[in-house]
């Protein structure tokens, strides 16, 4: 097992003029499950590589345990990767796959089978070790990929987005089973994946990117409940938070536009104050959404709009709502009574209100944990 340790990692190309990674720094804990995780493009899969060391740091220092490992060959850091197109040997066996990289350390035949057994049976593929890829399933060449993975005991996993390939099911079945892999297994994880859900369902800590800066490491909790930036409260969560340019008035605790008129929580009082005649942006989840009472009162937050687009989902039902020049969405139950064209009133709790800066994006202060500060970098 091992601590992973990457100080002030930079990858650029084209002689400088290109940064792929930018001041990457982060410390696991050993055994820990690590995700990378943003839209492509933003570097995940180059740090992954540079962990790996198929690419060469431009400058920094990566450590596993007490070994500074920038100079190592990929075949000396005790690492062992599974790949998006499973890699395996198409004119060998299953276990001849996994008994490849054993053969080549010139581990002892009784030791190789030990090996391939223990790891076929925490896989559940024994019943596949004489079989060639070609007369496998896509999750049984994923089982089998890892499989191989398993028996050279690394003290590093590194997985590059090996899921991507599969149909929606087997991925939910995949990413259970590699969970509890790594929970049987204890081997310090690399994930890396475009997919915030696979993300937030997997990850102990969560590293978000974008242009090759992290923006956020947290757990996914705290990635959900307390965004740094305008970026990661985008970008975490399913379906995605609504956004309103909002002005802030002179008492500095109600927020307005067209359609809509919200009341901040006290947490946010003071820097609200700042802000008088100012616009921010408010954000608000889907699922923080509800319709407001059949009367007359009037809710402390309303969002007043014409219906656009119902999505029936089973248990509930996404309604995306036009307010003034916005559109919003709303997790609501799949038995309330709207048709399209219906003006919808809608409401949420003042503390499911998330505040930012409408030009740096940063989320303002009274939702944003000191820890969350502490653990995240900004681009």
């Amino acid at each position: 097992m091992a601590i992973v340790e990457l100080k002030d990692i930079c990858k650029q190309y084209d002689g400088g003029e290109t940064n792929a990674v930018d001041n990457f720094n982060l410390k696991t804990v050993d055994g820990e499950f690590v995700v990378l995780v943003g839209p492509s493009g933003c570097g995940k899969t180059t740090t992954m590589r540079m962990i790996a060391g198929l690419e060469e740091i431009t400058s920094g220092e990566l450590w596993f345990g007490d070994r500074n490992v920038d100079g190592m060959t990929a075949k000396d850091r005790d690492i062992a990767m599974v790949f998006q197109s499973y890699a395996l040997y198409p004119h060998m066996t299953v276990r001849e796959n996994m008994a490849f990289s054993l053969k080549l350390k010139k581990m002892p035949k009784n030791d190789i089978e030990r090996a391939i057994n223990d790891a076929a049976g925490i896989l559940g593929i024994e019943n596949l070790l004489d079989r060639k890829p070609k007369a496998l399933s896509g999750g049984q060449r994923q089982r089998v990929a890892l499989g191989r993975a398993i028996v050279r005991q690394p003290q590093v996993f590194l997985m590059d987005e090996p899921l991507s390939n599969l149909d929606a099911k087997l991925r939910v079945d995949m990413r259970s089973e590699i969970i509890k892999l790594h929970r049987k297994l204890g081997v310090t994880t690399f994930y890396v994946t475009h997919d915030q859900i696979e993300a937030m369902t997997m990850g102990q800590r969560i590293v978000v990117m974008r242009d090759g800066y992290i923006q956020q490491i947290d757990t996914p909790n705290a990635l959900y409940e307390y965004p740094t930036n305008l970026f990661v409260a985008g970008f975490i969560g399913t379906p995605s938070m609504n956004f309103l340019d909002a002005k802030v008035g002179d008492s500095g605790s109600q927020l307005a536009g067209d359609g809509f008129s919200l009341a901040a929580n006290d947490g946010h009082a003071a820097t609200l104050a700042n802000y008088r005649e100012s616009k921010v942006w408010a954000g608000i989840r889907p699922e923080h959404l509800e319709l407001a009472p059949h009367d007359d009162s009037q809710p402390t937050n309303c969002l007043a709009g014409t219906v656009e687009v119902i999505e029936p989902l089973g248990s509930v039902m996404m309604v995306q709502v036009n307010v003034g020049e916005h559109t919003i969405t709303a997790q609501l139950d799949s038995h309330t009574e709207l048709a399209m064209g219906d003006t919808a009133r809608l409401t949420c709790a003042s503390d499911k209100l998330h505040l930012f800066d409408i030009d740096t994006e940063q989320a303002l202060t009274g939702q944003t944990r000191s820890a969350t500060r502490s653990e995240s970098a900004s681009a």
